[in-house]
């Protein structure tokens, strides 16, 4: 298979994944309702945050993709990827704010293993992780926040 075919698959798993995802979990007058910290951006940025890093997710799931797609650089893609898909539904629809918590810190464990192992087989790939650890450590503050002030 042709590998920029295999980049495009790649990118409309994720972005299309995580925007399916996104709007059968929309925020909604629950989360409205919700005590939020006072450093909670303001809905509109989530969008073209995770756009933007999504695409980054999938160029680096790609990347290691291409050089040993069964390694344990591509497992860490994997799980992370599902624990991203997975953290929406159990906020937003579950109004599980603890186990959405439980979720991202498993989330933010992957990204951080995926980095470290891909920077020697990928350093490009490994950096695009970068952006996306800082946004869900981020996200992991954010979560925790609203639970202990909820």
């Amino acid at each position: 298979m042709n590998r920029y075919l295999v980049l495009v698959i790649f990118l409309v798993l994720v972005v299309g994944g995580g925007a399916a995802i996104g709007s059968m979990n929309l925020p909604g007058p629950w989360y409205e309702a919700l005590v939020k910290p006072p450093f909670n951006p303001p809905n509109w940025v989530f969008g073209p945050a995770w756009t933007i890093l999504y695409i980054l997710i999938g160029v680096a799931g790609w990347r290691i993709w291409e050089r040993d797609r069964g390694g344990p650089a591509m497992k860490a893609w994997w799980a992370q990827l599902l624990l991203n898909f997975a953290w929406s539904p159990v906020f937003f629809t579950l109004h599980s704010v603890g186990g959405a918590l439980v979720i991202i810190v498993l989330m933010l464990a992957a990204i951080l293993a995926f980095i470290g192992l891909a920077w020697n087989r990928d350093r490009i790939a490994a950096l695009l992780f970068v952006p996306y650890a800082a946004w869900v450590s981020f996200a992991t503050l954010l979560n925790a926040s609203i639970l202990w002030l909820n």
